[in-house]
């Protein structure tokens, strides 16, 4: 598929979706939220690729929503325009596939939302990340759930309440990154990252993410036993039966996703 706001390619086993609308910082127009959604599915159905990585162009990963298309909607069409821009949420939860954020720049709004609904992130130190929308009289409701499962209560209240930037730094100290690597470094410390996965059974890190997701909200029991399930199911795999015997025979495995 062709994308206007996109850049969308494949290499080595790893799928790169580019947000591309760098003079305006690669805000969210509702046409790029439409081409994400599709992007992210698009990969996952990907025979090749095992892992997606999502990165900006030019100064900022994403800026946020472009204000633009804010003003003399219904609360219906809010209703639907704001459900198109969180829906990347609820794609990435759902895709087979890890999701990697690589951000720099800037990560605001929706872009903050966007770091912590990924599975893994890698950022720069110096990157600024906010929940700003409380600046100008909003609240990022959206952000807000995929960083409350991240955050402590406290912390998460704090980015909302005050809208004020942490670094890339703070933002791992925090747990809300995974790495904060010297801004010279992103490239390398995201596609090692990646290369790492790729390396792993794609049905086990599949399976894998499924449980994790599944069992997220599940009371305590329902959770084991759920997770249980799919854990006997991947054990009569191939391939877990392959990754059992190249161990105990100290050889490299070679998957079959199968």
């Amino acid at each position: 598929m062709a994308y206007n706001t996109l850049i969308v390619a494949q290499e080595n086993h790893v799928g790169t979706i580019t947000l591309n609308r760098p003079d305006q910082f690669n805000t969210f127009t509702s046409e790029m939220a439409r081409e994400l959604n599709q992007a992210l599915v698009e990969l996952d159905n990907h025979q090749e690729v095992r892992v997606v990585v999502i990165k900006g162009s030019g100064k900022a990963f994403c800026a946020g929503i472009d204000v633009s298309e804010f003003p003399g909607k219904s609360l219906q069409q809010y209703r639907e325009w704001t459900g198109l821009m969180t829906r990347m949420n609820h794609v990435m939860a759902y895709m087979k596939k890890p999701v990697i954020a690589s951000a720099h720049g800037f990560a605001v709004a929706n872009g903050a939302g966007l770091i912590a609904a990924a599975d893994l992130a890698v950022v720069t130190e110096s990157i600024q990340i906010g929940t700003t929308a409380i600046n100008v009289g909003l609240f990022c409701m959206g952000p807000a759930v995929p960083l409350s499962r991240l955050l402590g209560r406290k912390r998460c209240l704090e980015m909302l309440f005050t809208g004020d930037m942490i670094d890339g730094r703070k933002a791992e100290e925090w747990g809300l990154v995974n790495q904060a690597v010297p801004d010279d470094g992103l490239e390398e410390a995201t596609a090692s990252l990646a290369a790492k996965l790729t390396k792993k059974s794609p049905l086990a890190i599949q399976m894998g993410k499924r449980a994790f997701y599944g069992m997220s909200d599940m009371e305590f029991g329902k959770g084991l036993d759920y997770s249980d399930e799919l854990f006997a199911a991947l054990c009569v795999t191939e391939d877990a039966h392959e990754g059992v015997d190249a161990f105990l025979k100290k050889r490299t495995p070679e998957w079959k996703e199968k």
